[in-house]
């Protein structure tokens, strides 16, 4: 049975998530357009989260803080990027030797995020009126 989390762990992750995806928000609107088309501000977020996650996983592996961890990594990290969530989960697969889980893991996000994607993006175009 899984137990209800409380009103501080829903809070933690709310104002995280909130801040999270404004900030997100904010770079695409700041920088997206800058650089003929290419959406630098979403590769600025998701490098940044991927630092952050990094930093934050080796932060509360030295100082567990459950109620901060829902704040910066579960909410902003994950409103920020979605990115953040599995850079951290494949670095840990990497530190525990698991090189070739790693890399699927890895992989897996990546072309699956894509493919998704495009498969979200072709099946709203065909339900569309042209």
């Amino acid at each position: 049975m899984i137990a209800s989390p409380s009103f501080a762990q829903v809070a933690a992750v709310a104002v995280g998530a909130t801040t999270g995806a404004w900030l997100r928000w904010l770079a695409g609107l700041w920088l997206n357009s800058k650089w003929a088309g290419f959406p630098l501000g979403t590769l600025l977020v998701n490098c940044a989260g991927g630092l952050m996650i990094g930093g934050l996983l080796m932060w509360f592996e030295r100082t567990p803080n459950e109620l901060l961890r829902l704040l910066l990594v579960t909410g902003l990290l994950g409103g920020l990027t979605t990115f953040s969530s599995y850079s951290g989960e494949s670095l840990i697969l990497l530190q525990r030797g698991h090189w070739a889980l790693a890399l699927g893991h890895t992989a897996a996000h990546v072309l699956g995020s894509l493919a998704c994607a495009a498969v979200g993006y072709n099946v709203v175009k065909a339900l569309l009126p042209s």
